[in-house]
C-alpha cells in the first residue's frame, strides 16, 4: 500500500473510533485576486485588514498575529499540507471550505481547485456555499455592492452541481451515510429551495452517488428548515440577529453599551455569551451544534464591529463541552461538531495559533476528543 494510501486508511480508522467528528469552516481568503485589487486595493487579503487592527478600548485585545503557520499564502501547497498536518494532530477532522458560487462566476476558488486537482493534502474535506451577496457593509458601507448573489434557475442549478461534482466524487470528501455532505450557508435566501434540493437530489443519483446529506445553517431558531428537504442544520446564533436589549428585555450576558454609545464596537463578554451561542429549541431534524472560539470583527469592521470579549481556551473548553452534551444521542457517524473557524483572522476567529493563546484552543480540542473516545 502506497504512503499517502496508508495515511488515509488510518485517518479514517481513527475517524470511525472516534465518538464525535469535529469539522472546522475554513475561509480562502489569504491570496490576492483581481477582484479584490480592484474593491480594496492591489494585493489585498485577510491579512491586511488582520495586521493594521489596533485596541479600541481599554483591555481590547488586537492585533491578533500568526504564531506557526505565519501569514501565509494559500497559494503555496505547502501551506495547506501543514495545516492539514496540525489540524490532524489535534482531532479536527475535516475542513469545511467556504465556496463561492455567482450564478456561475467563481470567487476565491484557486486553494481549493488546487487541493481537489493535486490530491494533496490528503485530508478531509466538504463545502459550504456561502450565497451571499458581498457588500460594504463590515468598512460601514452597506449599501456597496460588490458582487451580488443571484439564482437564475434550474439551469444555474444544474450547472453548480455538475462543477461540485468532482469534489463530491474525490475520496477525501466528507459523507454522512455515505453521502457527500454540502451546507448552505444561507438557505432560506433561495427561492424554490425546495426544488433546488429535490433537482440536486436526482441529479446526484443519476452521477452515481448514493445521494447528498444536506445541511442548512439556521439563523432564526424559532424557524424550522426542514421544510425545505434539509437533513440536518447548523445553528449560528448571534446576539444582534436573536435578541433586542432593552430594559424590558433583559439579557443574561453583559454588555458594554458605554462603548457602543461612544462610537465603539458593540461588547459581549465571552463568559457570559457562550451559553447562548447554541440552539436550544427541540428539532425535527438533527441540529448540529457549531462552537465559536473567538470572535472580533474589528479588523474589518472597527466601530461597526462585534466583540466578544475575553474569551480565552479554558473559557472555549465550557463552551466546547456543552456542543459535546448536545450530540451524545446522535449516532456515531452524526456526532459532529462545527467549529467557526479555522482561520478567519480578520473576525478575531481561528483555532489556528496566534503569539497571545499559542495552541490553547487546539489542545482543548484535542483534550476533550481524547477523553470521549473509546
Amino acid at each position: 500500500m502506497k504512503a499517502d494510501s496508508l495515511i488515509h486508511q488510518q485517518s479514517k480508522d481513527i475517524i470511525e473510533k472516534r465518538r464525535i467528528r469535529i469539522i472546522a469552516f475554513y475561509l480562502p481568503q489569504f491570496h490576492p485576486i483581481p477582484e479584490n485589487d480592484e474593491w480594496w486595493g492591489k494585493g489585498f487579503t485577510e491579512w491586511t485588514n488582520t495586521a493594521k487592527a489596533k485596541p479600541l478600548f481599554r483591555g481590547h485585545y488586537q492585533p491578533h498575529i500568526p504564531a506557526d503557520l505565519g501569514f501565509y499564502d494559500l497559494r503555496v501547497p505547502e501551506t495547506r499540507k501543514a495545516q492539514a498536518e496540525m489540524a490532524r494532530e489535534y482531532g479536527i477532522e475535516a475542513f469545511c471550505y467556504y465556496h463561492y458560487w455567482f450564478a456561475g462566476k467563481r470567487l476565491l476558488e484557486r486553494p481549493f481547485n488546487e487541493v481537489l486537482s493535486s490530491g494533496e493534502p490528503n485530508f478531509p474535506f466538504c463545502l459550504c456555499w456561502a450565497n451571499q451577496t458581498w457588500t460594504g457593509i463590515w468598512h460601514g458601507v452597506p449599501n456597496r455592492i460588490l458582487i451580488e448573489q443571484t439564482y437564475p434557475g434550474d439551469d444555474d442549478h444544474i450547472n453548480h452541481f455538475n462543477v461540485l461534482l468532482k469534489a463530491f466524487s474525490d475520496k477525501r470528501y466528507v459523507t454522512i451515510d455515505n453521502k457527500p455532505l454540502f451546507i448552505i450557508y444561507r438557505p432560506q435566501e433561495i427561492p424554490e429551495i425546495k426544488k433546488m434540493i429535490d433537482l440536486w437530489r436526482k441529479l446526484a443519483e443519476k452521477s452515481g452517488l448514493q445521494g447528498l446529506y444536506l445541511v442548512g445553517v439556521s439563523w432564526d431558531p424559532s424557524v424550522s428548515i426542514s421544510k425545505y428537504g434539509f437533513d440536518g442544520s447548523v445553528t449560528h446564533k448571534f446576539p444582534p440577529l436573536n435578541r433586542k436589549v432593552s430594559k424590558k428585555n433583559p439579557v443574561k450576558w453583559v454588555i458594554r453599551e458605554i462603548y457602543f454609545m461612544r462610537g465603539k464596537p458593540t461588547i459581549y463578554s465571552y463568559k457570559n455569551i457562550m451559553f447562548e451561542l447554541y440552539n436550544h429549541r427541540n428539532s425535527d431534524i438533527e441540529d448540529y451544534p457549531c462552537s465559536i472560539p473567538n470572535w472580533d470583527n474589528t479588523p474589518r469592521s472597527g466601530k461597526n464591529g462585534l466583540v466578544f470579549n475575553e474569551s480565552n481556551p479554558e473559557l472555549f473548553r465550557m463552551h466546547f463541552k456543552m456542543a459535546i452534551d448536545k450530540i451524545k444521542k446522535y449516532s456515531p457517524e452524526h456526532k459532529i461538531i462545527f467549529i467557526k473557524s479555522w482561520n478567519e483572522w480578520a473576525e478575531g476567529n481561528h483555532l489556528e495559533p496566534d503569539l497571545k493563546f499559542g495552541k490553547g484552543y487546539l489542545n482543548v480540542i484535542k483534550e476533550e476528543v481524547l477523553k470521549n473516545s473509546p
